[in-house]
């Protein structure tokens, strides 16, 4: 066979220079596009300032920083501050990022205690030559401004659920749950120094819009606040636990109990509330919840179990969270959720109704409320009871304190795999939510459910007349 001639030879040489110029489509995920960050300082006071941490595929991005609440309000806002894309360490979700600081704020002192966030934004016109669609990204990250004057506006604390936010967090691959790790595996520590989503939106903002909606000021601080700054709690009544409060520190234990022991007073309207004790690491930037796998928390070598990451109500570690908060996960369970109830009423049935807890309701002995909205659910907690006469009366045997009344229940049930965490319950153990209330010192209310403030969203005026009731009394 004669060779091509010496033109067609030239043709096939500049077509082949030309494909390895121009890369084909399938090449885009050659162009990162990403922008992402974490604060230094997940709590900081007005008049002080915050530092980001920011890792973006651009040399150039936006930020906005917002306080949210019923009127959401933009504080501060920048915009071409220089970015640069830094590596994710691979033990990033239990020891942070390690990211260098981007820039710091300025928290004005006139900027009000809340929960801020800072949203993140990138854009650009596509590649040089090819892919030239316009692209935009964003990620957001929190954070909590604190009163510089404790108290002084307000007599109640809301804190947020800000351990329950880190130990669902799986960027970098982890969080204290296998369902969603990497290769479903569970991590053990999780860092706070990483970026991640909260679950603010879902419980706590819709509490805090019906609060500012009707005349309530709050102040605001996180979970490890009352580990690191007990000292705040004496400016405050009343200290606030909304939605889905679940992991707590022996500090964080300690420092409230001494302060209701004095006279203070709580309101739970969270559930699944204490129900796993963590330990933090340096200075609160991370902690170690080993949850089930108890085991192989080095504490469990010791035999010293006081600290073991483990469920508080659990045998080895006989501090159950209904010492605190009058009820646990233990006698509680899910509704609506897990497999558990679906699909049937989400309500709770009234059994005190003379209680002041009630007063302006008109509810009466075994009337239901909340079940337009499912406020029983997802995650509940309960006690141990039996029934006299129709009304449900604790044992006081599982750490009930001995003044708690039951106001109001509803039937709940446990997953069949919660036995797993929890070695001593048959698999089909079902129990009760619990809203009651009980005084030693102070006054402890627990509404014992994880979605109490749906009930606020939606309106609802049993919901609304009792967080009335809880607020007013217990604050002043």
């Amino acid at each position: 066979m004669n060779p091509p001639p010496l033109p067609r030879l030239f043709a096939i040489f500049i077509a082949l220079c030309f494909t390895a110029l121009v890369p084909p489509a399938s090449h885009a995920a050659d162009r990162p596009f990403f922008i992402e960050a974490y604060p230094g300082e997940l709590s900081v006071v007005a008049g002080d300032n915050i530092g980001f941490h920011v890792s973006s595929s651009t040399s150039k991005f936006a930020v906005e920083i917002t306080r949210l609440g019923a009127k959401p309000q933009v504080v501060w806002s920048k915009k071409n501050l220089p970015g640069q894309m830094h590596p994710v360490p691979e033990d990033a979700s239990s020891n942070g990022c390690h990211w260098p600081e981007s820039f710091r704020v300025p928290i004005d002192s006139k900027w009000k205690t809340g929960y801020y966030v800072a949203k993140f934004s990138i854009a650009d016109n596509g590649g040089k030559w090819t892919q030239r669609s316009k692209r935009s990204a964003s990620s957001e990250a929190y954070f909590v401004v604190r009163s510089s004057q404790p108290g002084k506006h307000s007599k109640i604390l809301i804190q947020l659920c800000t351990n329950t936010y880190n130990a669902y967090n799986n960027w970098g691959g982890f969080s204290v749950y296998g369902y969603h790790g990497l290769a479903k595996n569970q991590g053990y520590k999780v860092s706070f120094e990483r970026p991640g989503r909260s679950q603010f939106s879902r419980w706590e903002l819709p509490f805090i819009i019906w609060c500012e909606q009707n005349g309530y000021e709050l102040d605001y601080a996180i979970n490890s606040d009352l580990e690191f700054r007990p000292e705040l709690l004496e400016n405050y009544n009343l200290v606030l636990s909304v939605g889905h409060d679940e992991y707590w520190s022996t500090p964080m234990r300690d420092h409230l109990e001494a302060w209701i022991a004095k006279g203070g007073n709580v309101a739970f309207f969270s559930g699944n509330s204490v129900c796993w004790q963590i330990r933090t690491e340096d200075k609160g930037k991370s902690f170690f919840c080993y949850k089930g796998n108890y085991h192989a928390d080095p504490v469990f070598q010791t035999r010293d179990f006081k600290l073991l990451t483990t469920a508080w109500s659990h045998h080895l570690l006989k501090r159950p969270e209904n010492q605190l908060t009058g009820v646990g996960f233990i006698y509680g369970g899910y509704r609506g959720s897990h497999g558990q109830f679906l699909g049937e009423k989400a309500a709770y049935k009234v059994h005190r109704p003379k209680h002041w807890v009630f007063a302006g309701t008109d509810l009466k002995r075994d009337d239901e409320f909340g079940g337009k909205d499912t406020i029983v659910g997802y995650e509940t907690d309960g006690c141990e009871l039996t029934w006299q006469d129709g009304l449900p009366i604790p044992t006081y045997k599982d750490g009930t304190p001995k003044t708690f009344q039951i106001l109001a229940s509803c039937p709940v049930k446990w997953h069949p795999d919660d036995v797993e965490w929890y070695e001593r319950w048959e698999i089909d153990h079902s129990g009760n939510a619990c809203m009651g209330i009980y005084t030693q010192g102070g006054t402890v209310f627990t509404a014992a459910t994880t979605d109490w403030a749906h009930g606020l969203k939606g309106k609802d005026k049993n919901v609304e007349q009792i967080t009335r009731n809880v607020l007013d009394r217990l604050s002043k």
